[in-house]
Formats: C-alpha cells, structure tokens, sequence
C-alpha cells in the first residue's frame, strides 16, 4: 500500500462522525420569533407597541452631510431686566433684549503677557540675587507690579465692555475712566455677517461686520463676541420679525408668572 493510500485510509478509519441531536431538527425550534428574524414570509405581529425614542436621546446625533449639526436651533433666554451699566443709556420706550460681554479670548494676549512677565522676573531676579545686587532687584520687581497692574486694569475694561441689543439698536459700550458708547440703528443696517476662525469654530466666538447706509460708521466691526451663530440669529429676528420676539417674550412673561411656576418656585 502506498503512503497516498494509507492516508486516505487512515482518515477513513479516525474519522468519527457524531450522529446530530433530535432536537436540533425540531421544526418548532426554528420556528421560534426569538430565533427567526422577521421576513417577508413571516409578518411582524402588528400588536406589537412601536419602539419610542426620547428627543433627549438623539441630541447630538442628527447630522447634514457636511457634519453640521441640524435641528431646531437654541434660543438665547430672554434676560429680564438691563444691568446698571446697560440700563443708564436706554431710552423708556425702548425694549431691551439682552447685553453680553466679549468672550475670554479677548483677553489672551493679555494673560499670555502677565505669565511671560512672571517667569521673566523669576528668573531674571534669582541671578540678581547671586550678584546680590538689591537696587537692580528692586526695578525688576516694580516692572514686574507695572505690567500686573497694567494687566489688571484690561481684565476691568473687558468687565465693562458690552454689547447691547435693543429693538431699536445695537450699542458698544467700553472703558472705565473715559466711557466710550457706538450705536448703529437697526434700521440703518443694511447688511451684517459674522465670522469665525478655526480656533472661533472650537471655543464658540465670533466677529460681527456691521454695513449701513452712512459713509461713517461708529460701530462696524465687533470681535470675540459668544455665541455668534444664535446671537446672529437673535438680531435679524430682531429686525425682520420684531412682532414674532415681542410676542415670545411676553409669552415667557406670562409662563413665570403663572401659579404654577410661582408655586415651583
């Protein structure tokens, strides 16, 4: 016998086939909904409750195709009342709509600078030190109090620097000592955009461009204002549909006050 042979063989003999369970072929088995997927053939018990999927549970899911998120968009709340700054250049029949300040990028350069000065002054004061030299010591230190203090004075600027949407303009209001306002009326408008850098994109920050009828414009060009996308959405309803947020605002006016809230509350 060949060796091709006595393997054939062989295999023939090892080979042991182990007879099949009699309740694998049980045709109630297969027919079982739990281990048979619906098909055609066989319809899907219409008594069945349908599955019911939260809107909670699909927030951030829902995508164009370009990735952008897609929905009803978020409507900024509707502030009751003007801060002191805001409320000292509102006019009594003028409606206001909300104030905010820039966002906090608007004072990078400045923190940046503040922690550059610090590490510069540590490390210039320990080879004074070395050198014992206190009246050099002494200047680094005031340096160092200078531009803190200088650092200081832009974080206070940033604090009372607002922009204010009414239902007859947009205002600026900046500076400590000497106050500075721009207004553009809304109906002098002609054309507004916003834009956003990548980094704008990440931390939600914008630059408004504002275009009038007039050749000189006391406020064109606002930057690191928050939420761009729902601010800008804000004053064109502000100034095309103005009957529409008057309306929703009196409407959350009167769900405040309502018995129920007041009781909740």
């Amino acid at each position: 016998m060949s060796p091709a042979e006595f393997g054939r063989s062989g295999d023939r003999e090892d080979r042991h086939e182990e007879p099949l369970d009699d309740t694998l072929l049980d045709a109630d088995l297969f027919d079982s909904p739990d281990l048979d997927p619906p098909s055609p053939r066989r319809p899907v018990d219409a008594s069945a409750p349908p599955l019911e999927v939260a809107d909670e549970d699909l927030d951030g899911l829902r995508y164009d195709a370009a990735g952008m998120p897609v929905g009803p968009r978020r409507v900024l709340p509707m502030p009751d009342e003007p801060s002191p700054l805001a409320a000292r250049y509102l006019f009594p029949t003028e409606k206001y709509r909300g104030e905010w300040r820039r966002h906090w990028i608007h004072l990078m350069p400045e923190f940046v600078i503040g922690v550059a000065a610090t590490f510069i002054m540590g490390y210039v004061s320990g080879l004074l030190a070395r050198n014992e030299s206190s009246a050099a010591m002494g200047a680094v230190v005031l340096g160092w109090l200078l531009v803190l203090g200088w650092v200081g004075w832009r974080v206070m600027d940033w604090f009372f620097d607002r922009f204010i949407l009414t239902n007859k303009r947009v205002m600026v209001v900046s500076g400590v000592v000497t106050r500075k306002v721009a207004m553009m009326p809304l109906l002098r408008v002609t054309d507004m955009k916003y834009e956003q850098s990548p980094m704008g994109r990440m931390l939600n920050y914008g630059t408004f461009v504002l275009e009038s009828a007039g050749q000189d414009q006391a406020l064109r060009e606002i930057k690191h204002l928050p939420d761009p996308n729902e601010l800008y959405l804000q004053v064109v309803e502000e100034m095309y549909e103005p009957d529409a947020v008057q309306a929703r605002v009196e409407g959350e006016e009167e769900t405040a006050s309502s018995p129920s809230a007041v009781n909740d509350a």
